[in-house]
């Protein structure tokens, strides 16, 4: 993966240059982490860490039983699990490649040989969707700077651009134990700590942009009576005037994903497209408090000085790792045909 701002992109793990195509959408993702500081965390802790893949390889068991996943082709540490995210994008590069004729850009904030990527006026000339996946621990203490700040705030008086937020989860917020162990046991996931608090980079970012939204909770999603089929979506499709939801009828599923919860009154400056109910047969400090589904798909709308749209969306909707990439691809071809110009 390369983070040179000069060199080449890659696209499905294929090194090519990229060119601008009149009319066609270019996109970048940029992973808010610290590659060394992440792979390097000392795996005997027990919170606010990614798992190894040798500890997804024994929970997942058969799943990745794999000559591909064996320790003498893939790395077996919290790296392994790194790149197995890096991999999981690859369908959505290719789909996103295929409709608008250009590689997807991939950029980490600091990368496995310790190169530093920050945002900034390079990344943001050759790019006009921009996904910040927030996958950082907030305890490696990733951080948007301001010359990252302006940078973006001046990107997105271009018309035609859009920011796509995904800051994760945040489980264990609590000091109460019992509270983290009811969260535990509500999203099911072995793999998840008690604590795992991510995303102090969009966080930031956020504040800096005027992004009335918090990343709270990590819930797990309701399924379809007698099946395990995720529920369908709620959809606010008469605010969705941009279409981006069209012949979208749910994400995918993911024992633990964050709701974006609204720091605002101003319903016209954010808009909430779309909700996803929530598993109540698993109580959570969420539900118990009357809550049944979270906010998972946020838009703002363009105003004043800024052109470009801003989107709220879990980076694990971009990903194949969960099922549910029929509905998923005509999500991303929605993203990918957004016109680049007010006709």
């Amino acid at each position: 993966m390369s983070n040179s701002k000069s060199g080449p992109r890659t696209y499905n793990q294929i090194q090519l240059p990229r060119k601008y195509a009149s009319g066609k959408r270019r996109f970048s993702i940029y992973w808010t982490w610290s590659y060394p500081w992440e792979a390097n965390r000392d795996v005997t802790e027990l919170d606010n860490r990614f798992s190894t893949i040798t500890e997804v390889r024994r929970v997942a068991w058969p799943n990745y039983e794999t000559p591909e996943f064996s320790a003498q082709m893939f790395l077996q540490g919290i790296s392994g699990t790194l790149e197995l995210f890096h991999l999981s994008t690859l369908t959505f590069q290719r789909v996103v490649g295929e409709a608008t004729e250009q590689p997807v850009a991939v950029y980490q904030r600091i990368d496995q040989a310790g190169q530093r990527c920050p945002i900034d006026a390079g990344v943001l000339a050759d790019t006009d969707t921009l996904m910040v996946f927030g996958l950082d621990h907030m305890v490696t203490e990733q951080e948007a700077t301001l010359e990252e700040i302006e940078a973006i705030q001046q990107f997105l008086t271009r018309e035609g651009t859009c920011l796509i937020l995904g800051p994760h989860h945040d489980v264990g917020v609590s000091s109460d134990q019992k509270e983290r162990a009811m969260e535990y046991a509500h999203h099911g996931d072995p793999l998840v700590p008690r604590q795992q608090r991510f995303g102090k980079y969009t966080r930031s970012l956020m504040k800096g942009l005027g992004v009335p939204v918090e990343n709270r909770y990590g819930l797990r999603p309701a399924v379809v009576k007698g099946t395990n089929q995720i529920a369908p979506l709620n959809t606010l499709r008469d605010l969705d005037s941009r279409g981006w939801l069209k012949g979208v009828t749910t994400f995918n599923f993911h024992p633990h994903l964050p709701h974006y919860a609204l720091t605002t009154d101003d319903t016209k400056s954010i808009r909430i497209l779309a909700s996803q109910p929530i598993d109540l047969s698993r109580p959570h400090p969420f539900t118990e408090a009357g809550n049944t589904e979270f906010n998972n798909f946020l838009w703002m709308p363009p105003t004043g000085s800024r052109a470009g749209d801003i989107l709220l969306a879990d980076s694990t909707i971009f990903t194949t790792l969960f099922g549910g990439v029929e509905s998923l691809e005509n999500f991303w071809r929605n993203l990918a045909m957004t016109p680049l110009h007010s006709k």
